[in-house]
This record gives structure tokens, sequence and C-alpha cells, in this order.
């Protein structure tokens, strides 16, 4: 792997706005628009959720580590940037993402293996392929993604600044958690690495179940018992970091006690006052490791608004995948694979 990610091809080819991603996925529904109108798709949300599931499924047939199951997803949305999803067969690029990507995380999986595993597993959506159509698949994948193949991914963030954050094995597994949910959404095209796993800790920190919480099974970690607090406990770190980082480039001397003036933009404001109500409570152990974690933020040079941004579109992930409805969502990519004759 690249040891840079500065330099790297993640960077320079594969980050996007959210304007240049719509209207990247608008052309594609453009080149076509009878198709689109004929083979309704849920909304982009809910496809993700849905493809992450079956690559885990396969993956963990196969008994593939969750580093080459990340580097899959993150090949898949690449390639449904630049190829219409109706044209191709879901579960075949999704087995081929995850040979490829097994192939570069240096765990490689024997093409007939995954290719058996992949039609047991979805024997009525790849009736006629073979390993054959993997390897043409694969040459697909690899032409689409301009042989850009190296995938930074925030599970190494995370383990460097474990000590550093003092995080408890519960914060490093509720943060390693995140990071796996973020594949669900845009995040992995739209920020760096390094900003994904910082989100993951802050919410980890606040998003922690209390002793007394009940558990939620679900991938939504945001759901559950003083989410919303949390969330509001999030929002004002990330103020406070902003206003301090602000009044050091000012060259006001803010220091770790410089209160807020306001929240991130565009956070939900239900929790604006919520947050306010207390924030100085620092004999509370989560609130004094929030406050740390905001003060080393402040003195950095990470980008804060992008980790505003990244909070807000995970929190927005979480909300939607209480509507997901997985039989719909496998019901209306069934629809055109079979209508196209793409199982064949």
């Amino acid at each position: 792997m690249a040891a840079n990610f500065w330099e790297s091809t993640q960077r320079r080819h594969w980050q996007f706005s959210k304007d240049e991603l719509a209207a990247m996925r608008q052309k594609l529904d453009d080149e076509d628009p009878a198709l689109v109108q004929m083979f309704p798709l849920p909304q982009l949300r809910h496809l993700n959720v849905y493809f992450n599931q079956q690559i885990n499924r396969l993956g963990k047939r196969l008994g593939v580590r969750q580093q080459g199951m990340a580097t899959a997803q993150v090949y898949l949305k690449r390639f449904y940037t630049r190829v219409q999803i109706r044209h191709t067969n879901p579960y075949l690029v999704i087995s081929t993402a995850l040979y490829l990507a097994c192939k570069m995380e240096e765990c490689p999986q024997h093409i007939r293996l995954l290719t058996q595993e992949a039609r047991s597993l979805w024997s009525q959506e790849l009736i006629g392929h073979d390993a054959a159509r993997v390897g043409e698949c694969e040459f697909s994948l690899i032409s689409e993604m301009s042989s850009q193949l190296i995938v930074h991914q925030p599970y190494r963030t995370l383990l460097a600044v474990q000590t550093e954050f003092g995080l408890t094995h519960d914060e490093t597994s509720l943060a390693w958690t995140v990071i796996n949910d973020h594949y669900m959404t845009d995040l992995p095209l739209l920020h760096p690495p390094h900003i994904v796993a910082l989100t993951a800790v802050l919410l980890a920190l606040v998003l922690r179940p209390s002793s007394n919480a009940g558990g939620g099974g679900n991938s939504g970690t945001a759901a559950g018992a003083g989410a919303g607090a949390g969330i509001a406990m999030a929002a004002t770190a990330l103020a406070q970091a902003q206003a301090r980082a602000a009044a050091m480039v000012a060259g006001g001397g803010g220091g770790p006690g410089t209160p807020s003036q306001g929240f991130p933009q565009g956070f939900p404001q239900g929790l604006q006052g919520e947050g306010a109500a207390e924030p100085k409570k620092a004999t509370d152990p989560r609130l004094a490791k929030v406050q740390r974690f905001a003060a080393w933020l402040a003195d950095s040079n990470i980008d804060i608004e992008a980790m505003v941004d990244c909070t807000q579109e995970l929190i927005a992930f979480y909300e939607c995948h209480e509507q997901y409805n997985d039989k719909h969502t496998k019901e209306q990519i069934t629809r055109f694979i079979k209508a196209r004759a793409l199982d064949k």
C-alpha cells in the first residue's frame, strides 16, 4: 500500500464533492432515461445497505477479513459512479469486487471457490455464471477504476489514535463499528479516511451506551437511549474546537475554556439547546474525554468542517436505516436482473 494518502490515487482521483458525485450519477441516468423509468430502484442508502449485507455474507463464507470486505465495498462504489447499475448484475459485480479486493489486500481467494460460494448464496441470480464470468468482470472493474486499486482505510488511523485518546475497549469497538457502517454511505468517496476515523472516535465517545441503556441489535449504533444528548455533545465538541481554532488563527489565544459561539452550521436545530445546557461538567469522565478530544482537534490541522459533514451524514444514515426494507430492495434488484436476462 502507498504510504502517503495525500499523494495517492485515492485522493487525486476518487475524492469528490457531493455535487460532483450527484452530477456523475445523474449523467448515468440521463444516458438511458427509459431504462431508469422502467426499473425504479430503492433510494441509494438502501441499496448501499443491501450491497453491504451481501458482501458481508459472501465474505464470511470465505473467511475474508474486514479489510478485504471494506475494500470490496469501495470498489463497488467507484464502479457504480462510472457504470449504470441496471446494465449489470450486481451479484456478479459484488463477487468480483470481493475477489479483486482479496488480491489487493493480500488475502487471495481461489476464483473457483469464490464462484461456487457465490452461486450457492445467490442461486437464482447467478444461474449461468462461472469462474470465466468473474474473470471478465474483473477486467471490467480494473478498467473502469483505471487500475487505481489501492484503498486507504480509516482502521489504521483508529488504531493509531487509540492510545492518544485513552479509548477503552468498548469505545474502540464502537468506533470500529461506526467505520464499518460508513461504507453504507457515500463517505468513502467524499472524505479522507482519517476524517472518518476521527468522526467515528467522537461518536464512540458520545454515543457509548450507558450501563442502563437498552441494547440495540442493528448496525445503527446511534439509535437507543440517550442518543440525542450524545449527538448534541458531539455538536458542542466540534463547535468548541472550531471556536478555539478560529481564536488561535486570529491571534486571540483562545484556550480550552473558550466558549462556543454556536453550533457547527447544519447540525439539527432541535439538539442545540440540549447540548448547550451542560458545557462544563468536567466531573463526568466521558465529557472530560470529549473535551480533551475537542481541544486536540483545535490544536491540530484537522478539517473540522469535514468532520461536521461526516457526522451529519452518519446521523442521516442511521435515521434512514430504520426504514430499510430488505425484501423490497431485493425484489427491485431481482426485477431488472430477470427482465434483462442478466442472470444468464
